[in-house]
């Protein structure tokens, strides 16, 4: 009996340094909001000369660094006329999919808060993000709203998941952390690729990417130490579901937010053996997509999700591959990646 009672208490204990380590994590990510966070109409200077949309319009070119279309060669075979004005309606499009996407986010953790207990230290970090999200929504509609594209942003069949957002948040809050990576960590991955290159593109949009990665950091954070400390919590068979669940979020939510709307191909008359390659059919498409989940099979092989079927599934969703050893590592620092 002295043993059983013994090993509870360890258990006991260790539980307690579990979720004060956990409770210390989120203060700091609290903390960083309330210390190091931006106003899209300050920290921008939307009305500096420089800022207009047609100011050096050649900025609007897409950069080859962080979009397959940037550098396709039907793109750059295009006169410099017809790139920019792809590229205008491509950055605008890219801008109201993220703003779509933070709004299905905040709908969904607003369920989430609504039924924390007092005290619970989710409140807090979770509140924060929603007020940076709204702000972000606010930064990318002035964004399209510059620009003057009426862009769709997201298809009409991926606009839907604004319907289940709510019910997966409040009963599988898992599963609604998992999506909110789907949807992170590939624009995220596509910011900071240009932002590292020193390609020059329009003040508009690297204020706006500058922004949006210096807070998303946090966010991206906060879902990756949700998921840690949670998923293992579950049950052998959640996590299992879980297991297979993780790499076709990955990939649905992912699509949804990189691949433009068929309103796109149509507005440029883009071919469709070209569509193909640039988000499905090349090698370079390919390894550009699964190269966005590098961070996320760190998280699943931490927290027991990569078990053997798992690897299947995500490999037979074309997304398996390295898994980084910490946050934004770049490629060129991944054994076989080239610079």
């Amino acid at each position: 009996m002295t043993m059983t009672s013994s090993a509870t208490t360890v258990s006991d204990d260790q539980l307690v340094a579990q979720a004060q380590e956990y409770a210390e994590k989120l203060l700091l990510l609290s903390e960083g909001s309330v210390n190091r966070n931006f106003d899209p109409f300050e920290d921008i200077d939307w009305d500096h000369p420089d800022f207009d949309v047609d100011a050096r319009p050649e900025r609007w070119i897409l950069p080859v660094s962080g979009d397959t279309i940037g550098r396709h060669p039907w793109y750059r075979a295009l006169s410099d006329q017809q790139k920019i004005a792809l590229g205008k309606y491509r950055q605008a499009n890219v801008a109201k999919v993220g703003l779509q996407f933070e709004a299905i986010l905040i709908s969904g953790m607003m369920q989430h808060v609504f039924g924390l207990p007092n005290g619970d230290p989710e409140f807090r970090y979770c509140s924060h993000e929603m007020i940076e999200e709204h702000n972000h929504t606010l930064m990318f509609q002035e964004m399209v709203n510059r620009i003057g594209a009426d862009v769709p942003g997201m298809g009409p069949l991926v606009r839907q998941f604004r319907h289940i957002v709510i019910p997966v948040a409040v009963a599988f809050p898992n599963l609604f952390f998992m999506a909110v990576l789907g949807g992170e960590e590939p624009i995220d991955h596509i910011q900071k690729d240009i932002l590292r290159s020193g390609e020059e593109v329009h003040p508009i949009m690297r204020g706006v990417m500058a922004i949006h990665v210096a807070e998303e950091a946090r966010h991206i954070s906060f879902a990756h130490e949700f998921l840690a400390k949670h998923v293992p919590e579950s049950s052998r068979m959640n996590k299992f579901v879980l297991s297979l669940a993780m790499p076709i979020v990955m990939w649905i939510l992912g699509r949804a937010i990189v691949t433009p709307p068929k309103a796109f191909f149509d507005e440029f008359d883009i071919p469709s053996s070209v569509r193909k390659e640039l988000f499905y059919g090349s090698a370079d498409a390919k390894q550009t997509f699964s190269d966005y989940f590098g961070y996320v099979r760190m998280l699943a092989e931490d927290i027991g999700l990569m078990n053997p079927i798992a690897k299947r599934v995500w490999k037979a969703l074309g997304i398996a591959g390295h898994a980084t050893r910490y946050r934004s590592e770049p490629l060129r620092a991944v054994p076989g990646k080239a610079a």
